[in-house]
């Protein structure tokens, strides 16, 4: 069993090579929601003018979305939209949609990717952008899900008096969708809709509260 792979340049490796590399990178690739954890913790340290931090804002965010019935794809979400502020601030929304892509629902996943156009409805007016960026998308089956998602969720959660739950809170959910089976179809249902509030299982939740 080799230790370390042989070659210098890609086109000299062998089967012997790229099997052992693969079973690295699989066992790497299993730890990805250990490290988005951390990364979540270190929008605390990015710029911010607003009332939270950038991880407040994506904790509240996401304890919105919990409290409404929201499903475990919408909930991670909601916590990593803005995951992609530390390196990628001018696109933001498709960095954490690449990232959330092959182990979430196809409709959540565009939601995120397309939540930075839905948002300049609230602010675009005041910066000289066009608040109604959203309507080209206005036809696309998951359009009424982007403007729930931002109207309800993501523009509302800048304000330090709501009891927004903690990140140990939503750890396992992260850990459970990042340990699923990447890009299945089981997983990503193309096309398919899931409603982003749950009148039921908010109920329920709000129920349990200590």
């Amino acid at each position: 069993m080799i230790k370390i792979a042989k070659f210098t340049e890609m086109t000299a490796g062998d089967k012997e090579d790229y099997d052992f590399l693969e079973e690295l990178e699989k066992g790497y690739a299993s730890k990805v929601g250990a490290r988005l954890y951390l990364a979540l913790q270190q929008l605390d340290d990015t710029l911010s003018g607003y009332q939270l931090t950038r991880l407040e804002h994506s904790l509240q965010t996401a304890t919105r979305a919990y409290w409404d019935g929201a499903d475990i794809d919408w909930i991670v979400c909601a916590l990593l939209h803005d995951i992609g502020d530390v390196y990628a601030p001018y696109n933001h929304d498709q960095y954490a949609a690449v990232v959330l892509a092959p182990y979430v629902r196809e409709q959540c996943r565009w939601v995120v990717e397309k939540h930075g156009i839905f948002q300049r409805k609230y602010y675009a007016q005041h910066t000289g952008g066009n608040p109604d960026a959203r309507e080209q998308f206005i036809d696309h089956p998951f359009y009424q899900d982007a403007v729930y998602f931002c109207g309800h969720w993501d523009q509302r959660s800048f304000d330090p008096d709501y009891a927004t739950l903690p990140l140990a809170f939503f750890e396992p959910m992260l850990r459970e969708v990042f340990n699923r089976e990447v890009n299945a179809v089981a997983v990503l249902l193309p096309g398919v809709r899931v409603a982003t509030k749950d009148a039921k299982i908010s109920e329920q939740r709000r129920a349990m509260q200590p």
